[in-house]
C-alpha cells in the first residue's frame, strides 16, 4: 500500500488553506452586530410603586386630619442588653398606659431599677388563670401565648405577645385583680417584672407620680368610641319630642404631617460618548433609563423601610399581630384581614410568599388568582398577595407581612408625590442638567420626590416574626 507523503497530503482538513471560501470569523469583522440594550438585575416588578395611589402634594407637606383620639399609651417597650443582664430603659416606661406623658426620669429610672429579669424556657406557665395578679410582665425577648377558657370548657387561643410587648399592668394598681388568662412561653426568652409592692414603694415617695395617676384615672371619663375617638353624642329610638343632645366633631390639635422626602443622584456622562458612540442606541438616554430604574428600586425599598414614613415603622402597634405557630398560616392572613375593611392586597417577600404556599398544601388548599393590571397573581379570600424583595428577613429566617387598604377615599394608605417639577423627566421624577467641567463631563442631577402617609391606623396592618425557613420532616 502506498502512502502520499507529500506536503499538501499532511494538511488538515480545516486549515485555512484548505478553505474555498471567507471565513466566518474573518467575515464578522465587517458585519453588523445586533445588539441588545443594557441589561440590569436590580429591576424588581415593583408592585407597591404600581398599585399604590398617588396623591399630588403641593408645598412638600401633607396633613393627615384626624378625629380627637385619647391616646392612653399602648406601644412597645425597649430594652438594652448587657452580657446577659437586660435592663428597661427608663423613659420606655413611659409607653405603659399608667405612664403615657410622665416625664419625671428619675422615678421611672426608680421604677426601672425596681424590673426584677426572669430567663424562661420553652413550655413554661408564667401565668396561671385565675392565680392573684401581683405584677407587670415586660417581654425583653421570646414569644408567649395567652390562652383562656370558653364557655362550653374548650381552651381559646387569645394572643401571642413577642419583644416589647407586655401585660399585667392593672396589677400595678387593682390589688384584687386575678389573671383572666394563661400565659405560657412558646420558646425561651427573657422578661422583667415590676411587682405591685415595688411600685407602691416607688409611688409613695413620688408626689409628682401620684399626681399624674390622679389625672389619668380620670381619662375613662372621657367618652369615646371603640378606637379611642371623642364621641360623638346621638339619640336613636326615642319617640315623642324628646330633647336630642347636641354635639361637635373634635379634631386632632397637633395632626401629622408628611414631608416628601427624595432619593437622588448625579450621572456623569463624557462628551466623547455621547458624541462619537451614540449610534444605534443613544449612550445618554440609556445611562438614565438605568439610572432611573435603581432610583425605583430605592424609592420602593424607602417606602417599606424608611424609619420616619415607612411602612413598616408606621404600622400601629394594634395592628401588628404574631403568627400563632410561626410559618404563615391561613389562619394568620385570616386574623390580618379580620382587622380591617376593604384590604386591597398583601405585601410579602418572596420566600414568605412560598412559606405560603408549603402551609396552604399542606391543608390542601389551594389559593385563588386574580387578575391585576392583565396579570394573574395569587390572592387570599380574593385579596392578592404581591411580592416585595424589599421586606427585610432577619437572621433568623424571620419576616413580615403586610396587608392594607388604599386610597384617600377609604381612609387607606397613600403615596405621595408632587408632579410639574422643573425639566420633569416622569411624574414625580426630574432631570436637571448640571453642566460640563472642565474634563468634558456631562453631569445630571437625577432626583424623585416621595413619601407615604397612613390616613388612619387600621389601614395597615403587620404579621410580624414569620418564619419561612422550611421546617425538617
Amino acid at each position: 500500500m502506498t502512502v502520499d507523503t507529500s506536503p499538501e497530503a499532511q494538511l488538515e482538513p480545516t486549515d485555512p488553506a484548505r478553505h474555498t471560501s471567507l471565513g466566518t470569523a474573518a467575515a464578522r469583522n465587517l458585519a453588523t452586530t445586533t445588539k441588545s440594550a443594557p441589561q440590569m438585575q436590580e429591576i424588581t416588578s415593583r408592585w407597591l410603586l404600581r398599585v399604590l395611589p398617588w396623591v399630588e402634594t403641593k408645598g412638600g407637606t401633607y396633613r393627615v386630619n384626624r378625629r380627637l383620639t385619647y391616646t392612653v399609651g399602648d406601644g412597645r417597650i425597649e430594652f438594652v442588653q448587657d452580657g446577659a443582664q437586660v435592663r428597661v430603659i427608663p423613659r420606655e416606661l413611659g409607653e405603659l398606659a399608667l405612664l403615657r406623658d410622665f416625664d419625671d426620669v428619675d422615678v421611672l429610672t426608680a421604677l426601672a431599677g425596681r424590673c426584677v429579669q426572669h430567663d424562661f424556657r420553652a413550655g413554661e406557665v408564667l401565668v396561671q388563670r385565675g392565680a392573684p395578679a401581683d405584677r407587670i410582665h415586660l417581654i425583653a425577648h421570646g414569644r408567649i401565648s395567652q390562652t383562656s377558657v370558653g364557655s362550653y370548657g374548650d381552651e381559646l387561643a387569645l394572643a401571642v405577645l413577642a419583644d416589647g410587648d407586655h401585660f399585667g399592668e392593672g396589677a400595678l394598681l387593682d390589688d384584687g385583680s386575678t389573671w383572666e388568662f394563661t400565659a405560657t412561653s412558646e420558646t425561651s426568652g427573657t422578661l422583667l417584672t415590676l411587682s405591685r409592692a415595688d411600685f407602691a414603694s416607688v409611688l409613695s415617695s413620688a408626689p409628682g407620680l401620684q399626681a399624674h395617676l390622679r389625672h389619668f384615672s380620670t381619662l375613662p371619663l372621657q367618652r369615646q368610641n371603640r378606637h379611642g375617638e371623642a364621641e360623638i353624642a346621638m339619640s336613636a329610638g326615642h319617640t315623642g319630642e324628646a330633647e336630642l343632645p347636641g354635639t361637635f366633631v373634635d379634631y386632632e390639635a397637633n395632626p401629622r404631617e408628611y414631608e416628601l422626602s427624595l432619593a437622588q443622584t448625579i450621572l456623569r456622562v463624557h462628551s466623547r460618548v455621547g458624541d462619537l458612540y451614540n449610534d444605534p442606541m443613544n449612550q445618554t438616554e440609556e445611562q438614565l433609563r438605568l439610572t432611573i430604574e435603581a432610583l425605583r428600586e430605592r424609592q420602593e425599598y424607602e417606602l417599606v423601610n424608611n424609619r420616619e414614613f415607612g411602612l413598616l415603622h408606621n404600622a400601629a402597634f394594634k395592628q401588628r399581630i404574631q403568627t400563632h405557630s410561626g410559618p404563615p398560616t391561613p389562619d394568620d392572613l385570616d386574623e390580618l384581614l379580620c382587622r380591617r375593611r376593604g384590604s386591597k392586597f398583601f405585601l410579602a417577600h418572596p420566600k414568605a410568599i412560598a412559606a405560603m404556599g408549603r402551609e396552604f398544601n399542606a391543608r390542601g388548599l389551594y389559593p385563588d388568582h386574580v387578575d391585576l393590571g392583565g396579570q394573574q397573581v395569587p390572592a387570599w379570600r380574593g385579596v392578592p398577595i404581591l411580592p416585595c424583595g424589599k421586606i427585610p428577613i432577619t437572621k433568623e429566617n424571620t419576616t413580615s407581612i403586610l396587608v392594607m387598604r388604599t386610597g384617600e377615599d377609604n381612609q387607606g394608605v397613600i403615596g405621595l408625590r408632587q408632579t410639574g417639577l422643573p425639566e420633569e423627566y416622569e411624574p414625580g421624577l426630574s432631570v436637571r442638567f448640571m453642566g460640563i467641567d472642565e474634563r468634558s463631563i456631562i453631569s445630571y442631577l437625577v432626583t424623585t420626590y416621595f413619601s407615604a402617609a397612613v390616613l388612619v391606623p387600621d389601614a395597615l396592618g403587620v404579621l410580624e416574626n414569620v418564619q419561612i425557613a422550611r421546617r425538617r420532616d
